[in-house]
């Protein structure tokens, strides 16, 4: 922030005399920050930090001399004078105590300093002495308390985190990022029920702040996402200024000799599930059709580990975007050519969604990174699979569907450490281990409870599961006992190298998916260890993942019809262990030639629908996301959800949305769709 932006031009060479025009206290506030700003659009930073300090040095009577010294640290805090720049706002705190923005830039620069313990009581200060409302001091204490639950969630203090981010809702309840990160909090904490009205906010408020992440593991309501997702891009990329930026053509390259150039934007190209995913795909694209680019969007910090050494080593070109803005990064895709843009984010952390909305490519598509639709304009494609999204399943995405043989690629060549016995990870030899190794955001109450009821029904049995840390465990462990089962028979595995914990995987007797949002990878890396995993598929696109991976895994039979005959087959593999034992030879024999292993078909396959998106493009066949009536289903989305229903299958859940969208239409018509509002449909009601 510059206080004063609209700024004059100041003949740069009167520096020596502006400095003793400062001296001689006739440089008045204005001329300041207009000569500032002057040398500092020329580039010379440092002369303008040498005016500021002048001017401070003999105007210390100022009235207003605490936005100088802000001004003063904001510009060497561009010169990289963190030291100077904290100092200087200090000084302006000083003078004006109240003064908002001083208080979020010192919180700001102690935290980057490393003092997060400064930064948070220094925010903490602010927040305590505004006590009395102004609009602008709200601003300022919600940012402030925002800040304050970044940082201790970044810290793993969730408790004080969610309390702080809690006192920014009540404030503005209807500022939506306090309530992304408190309900993600909760989720990962098992707290339960994950949203929680008060009289300052309301349920409607909470279902509102959802990020379409976070709904996943909340419902299995692929309407409702899809309607999330489209509000959820509006309100994150909004509309930005595309005066800058020709729409790019595509070029000519059916049927001709030249590569099709591919580009996969992520954050995650590292040490990471989608970095492992992802591997092995780059390496075996065939490089004498396709040229692969690769644009990484992720943290600077976490760089050059040996999952992304082995990526750079396996494309033509990667590129680090890390650090610049959405608008170069779209010029530089620009400038590379490229042909299919990949979206391998989605709305999960560090995505770059805004780089889409500039169309720097002629083809978006959605894969691999991100469990659902991106309801947004742009991503014309989305790449899945006949088992996550069915043909009559595609009216829940905006994009046209494609499929490969299966939505996740493994790496056959991931390092795996020696498998462990039991009781080297703290397991009894002689019990029947049932495991989940997917995050605590993924259990919800209803799935801990048919846990509970699976344990309650096989007394020799333990719950093995990852560790939340050790207040979430004990949370769990409290909620076992209150079903009556005994806590120790819950044991949490600490976390551990990759390595290490593809190994231990495999000592677990059955592993037991989560719902809504099952597992993705860790179902791969599962049954790729020979433990089977036991599943059920909803309507939604993370709720059927699991299944899809099973399926590939060539073992069906795992794949169950509801919650009910979840449990009763968990029960009767607890009681019939020739017949689980059964299910894991059969996972190893066909272990190589399963369709899950099977990479370089899903390469083939790939690459055909790059090709076949590139063909669709030139003619101009290129689809258009359908956008239509999104607004009217969140409505009646936002209805359905305070009916919570868990799970129902595809036609009782498509009736329930037809029904109350004919109530809506009574009261205001609603254009025809190709979703569920059809003219067929409204004829029929």
């Amino acid at each position: 922030m510059n206080i004063n932006a609209n700024l004059a031009s100041e003949p740069l060479s009167q520096l020596p005399g502006l400095l003793e025009r400062a001296r001689q206290q006739r440089l008045s506030l204005t001329e300041l920050f207009q000569c500032a700003e002057s040398l500092q659009s020329a580039g010379l930073r440092a002369q303008a930090a040498e005016l500021y300090r002048s001017w401070i040095a003999y105007n210390d009577s100022n009235s207003l001399l605490h936005l100088v010294y802000f001004n003063y640290s904001v510009t060497l805090r561009q010169l990289g004078d963190l030291a100077g720049s904290i100092n200087a706002l200090r000084a302006c705190l000083k003078i004006e105590p109240r003064f908002g923005q001083g208080h979020i830039n010192l919180g700001r620069a102690l935290e980057d300093a490393g003092l997060t313990g400064q930064a948070i009581q220094q925010w903490q200060a602010f927040a305590e002495m505004t006590s009395e409302i102004t609009p602008e001091r709200v601003g300022h204490r919600l940012m402030i308390l925002q800040h304050i639950g970044r940082v201790l969630e970044n810290a793993g203090l969730m408790e004080e985190a969610e309390k702080t981010l809690w006192q920014a809702m009540e404030l503005r309840p209807d500022k939506i990022e306090s309530g992304q990160h408190w309900t993600s909090l909760r989720q990962r904490q098992c707290k339960w029920p994950t949203l929680v009205p008060s009289e300052l906010v309301s349920m409607r408020q909470l279902l509102d702040t959802l990020s379409p992440l976070t709904l996943a593991c909340y419902a299995d309501d692929p309407v409702f996402q899809l309607a999330k997702a489209y509000r959820y891009c509006k309100s994150l990329v909004g509309r930005p200024d595309l005066s800058g930026f020709a729409r790019t053509t595509p070029r000519q390259k059916s049927n001709t000799a030249q590569r099709l150039r591919i580009g996969y934007v992520s954050s995650d190209l590292r040490d990471h599930a989608v970095g492992f995913a992802l591997s092995e795909v780059f390496e075996t694209h065939d490089k004498s059709t396709v040229e692969i680019y690769a644009y990484y969007c992720g943290e600077a910090t976490r760089t050059s580990d040996a999952t992304q050494t082995r990526i750079m080593n396996a494309i033509d070109c990667w590129r680090d975007i890390s650090t610049i803005s959405d608008e170069d990064a779209a010029r530089q895709i620009i400038a590379d050519e490229i042909d299919i843009l990949v979206d391998v984010n989605g709305y999960t952390k560090h995505a770059r969604t805004r780089i889409f909305a500039y169309r720097p490519a002629p083809v978006i598509v959605a894969f691999c990174g991100y469990p659902g639709t991106m309801g947004s304009p742009f991503h014309q494609y989305i790449i899945a699979d006949d088992h996550i999204i069915p043909p009559d399943h595609e009216i829940y995405y905006s994009e046209k569907v494609l499929r490969i043989p299966c939505n996740q690629p493994v790496d056959r060549k991931r390092q795996i450490a020696p498998r462990p016995e039991r009781g080297e990870v703290g397991l009894p030899e002689d019990a029947f281990i049932f495991a989940c190794f997917n995050g605590m955001q993924k259990i919800t109450a209803a799935c801990f409870e048919r846990w509970m009821a699976i344990l309650s029904a096989t007394p020799n049995s333990i719950l093995w599961l990852l560790s939340g840390g050790e207040d979430v465990d004990q949370r769990l462990r409290q909620s076992a006992e209150q079903h009556g089962v005994a806590p120790e028979r819950l044991i949490f595995a600490p976390k551990a190298p990759n390595p290490k914990h593809l190994a231990r995987i495999g000592v677990a007797d059955l592993f037991l998916d989560t719902f809504p949002y099952g597992a993705h990878s860790t179902a791969g890396d599962a049954v790729t260890m020979g433990l089977p995993v036991l599943t059920f598929p909803g309507n939604g696109f993370a709720s059927r993942f699991c299944a899809s991976i099973v399926a590939a895994a060539g073992v069906p039979e795992l794949i169950c019809d509801g919650p009910d005959d979840y449990v009763g087959k968990a029960i009767a593999f607890a009681s019939d262990r020739e017949a689980l034992s059964a299910v894991r030879q059969s996972l190893e024999r066909q272990r190589e030639a399963s369709v899950l292993r099977d990479i370089p078909a899903l390469v083939r396959r790939l690459e055909q629908l790059y090709w076949q998106m590139q063909g669709e493009c030139e003619r101009g066949e290129t689809p258009t996301p359908d956008l239509r009536n999104l607004d009217v289903y969140y409505e009646v989305g936002v209805e359905i959800m305070s009916e919570d229903i868990e799970f129902e299958d595809s036609a009782a859940y498509r009736q329930r949305y037809i029904e109350k969208l004919a109530n809506w239409h009574v009261f205001s018509p609603i254009p025809y769709d190709d979703r569920l509002w059809t003219a067929e449909t409204a004829r029929a009601q």
